[in-house]
């Protein structure tokens, strides 16, 4: 028996290069740090100081904007400087943010105040996304781009479905400023892990990589129209950690734990599935599994509109996971297959720039959707499922022109 575990032991380790592990401890602690207190920002700005959801939707998607740029500016300069010293530097830069933002909680800042402090952290803590990305592609081989993407979200999504199970229970008798100073100690640990254990896995560009290279992917016209499309699946993505909270909690009348525990299972279910889904779909086109993961997503948000229980919800946000665990490590691993190896970082960060776009329209688009129709729950969800099929078709289109050629 011990051999047989000794042997699994080995070949679970071995398969991974050790630098893929260290990224993907990083993801883990950096999610959680971010999962335990800013999925309940929307509630606090909300219930606790009276602004619209509208207006919470602005805040997010102002942040968003910010996100956007600094995403691109990050992937180009992890292509010219190389990976390690900007997650540093974003880490070191992250643990003050946090901290920042535990003190103005704390003392009940004016809104404007934590909206500025929450836009920059976002907008660096976002810089972290292409960087480590291109640093799974430089270690990764090609065949296996998808299965480690998957492996990596494994990591975030542990991270993921901690942090809210833990936020929610600390919330519930700790003061919510609390919650980010929790966020700060885990990045503290983050820049600790940098700085020990992960080398550098890309030394820079032969080529001479100048400012304007930083919009060179844009020439790619298979890769912008994928990119484009991603957009659309990306707003319906950004309505689990602001529209549904409020859905969840303020309209169905859940407590702001099971509303946690939707997030938790959410990360769990990626936890356990994620891995040998993303195995199993390295031998599935992959136009097609987009496709599919585009329209779980779609069912998903259209079966929350018809919610009666928390059971449902917990059905719902099931096959909403369904869809990410199939559409997120496929999506990445296209940007890997259609980038050149010198340009890893800007496609990555480009590819960002359509991450943060939807994640931070989806909570504006469902803000004002909650607040437009404040009994009309199906309206809500239709509209937000109607955008996941839209995309299904468009990816449906897209494979057939753009990937056929490609491949």
């Amino acid at each position: 028996m011990w051999l047989t575990i000794e042997g699994l032991r080995r070949k679970v380790f071995s398969r991974f290069d050790r630098g893929i592990w260290i990224v993907t401890a990083i993801q883990l602690l950096t999610a959680a740090s971010f999962s335990i207190c800013l999925p309940f920002l929307a509630l606090y700005l909300y219930q606790d100081r009276g602004l619209s959801m509208t207006m919470v939707g602005v805040v997010i998607l102002i942040a968003g904007l910010c996100s956007a740029a600094t995403q691109i500016i990050s992937g180009w300069l992890s292509d010219r400087f190389g990976r390690r010293p900007l997650l540093l530097g974003a880490t070191g830069i992250s643990i003050f943010l946090y901290s920042g933002l535990a003190a103005l909680i704390g003392f009940s800042a004016p809104i404007w105040a934590i909206a500025v402090v929450y836009t920059v952290g976002q907008s660096v803590r976002m810089t972290t996304r292409p960087i480590t990305s291109a640093m799974v592609m430089d270690l990764s081989p090609k065949e296996r781009l998808t299965e480690n993407y998957g492996f990596l979200r494994v990591g975030q999504n542990l991270g993921w479905a901690a942090g809210p199970a833990v936020g929610g229970y600390l919330a519930t008798f700790l003061p919510y400023a609390w919650l980010f100073g929790l966020a700060a100690l885990l990045n503290a640990v983050t820049f600790c892990l940098i700085l020990l254990f992960l080398k550098e896995s890309f030394h820079g560009a032969t080529e001479q990589v100048g400012f304007r290279s930083m919009f060179y992917v844009a020439t790619n016209r298979t890769f912008v129209i994928f990119t484009g499309l991603s957009l659309i699946v990306f707003v319906v993505m950004g309505q689990l950690g602001s529209t549904l909270s409020v859905f969840s909690v303020d309209r169905m009348g859940f407590s702001t734990a099971q509303y946690g525990l939707l997030l938790t299972m959410n990360g769990l279910i990626v936890v356990f599935f994620q891995y040998p889904v993303a195995r199993g779909l390295n031998r599935l086109a992959k136009p097609t599994a987009i496709i599919l993961g585009s329209l779980l997503y779609g069912l998903g948000y259209l079966f929350l509109g018809w919610i009666g229980s928390f059971a449902w919800a917990l059905a719902a946000v099931a096959i909403i996971t369904a869809g990410e665990i199939i559409f997120s490590p496929t999506a990445l691993s296209v940007v890997g297959e259609l980038s050149p190896q010198d340009q890893r970082g800007r496609y990555m960060g480009f590819f960002g720039l359509s991450d943060i776009l939807g994640m931070s329209f989806g909570p504006l688009i469902g803000g004002i959707l909650l607040d437009v129709f404040p009994t009309g729950p199906c309206f809500i969800w239709g509209t937000i499922a109607f955008l996941a099929f839209l995309a299904a078709a468009g990816f449906h289109r897209w494979g057939m022109v753009h990937w056929t050629s490609h491949a």
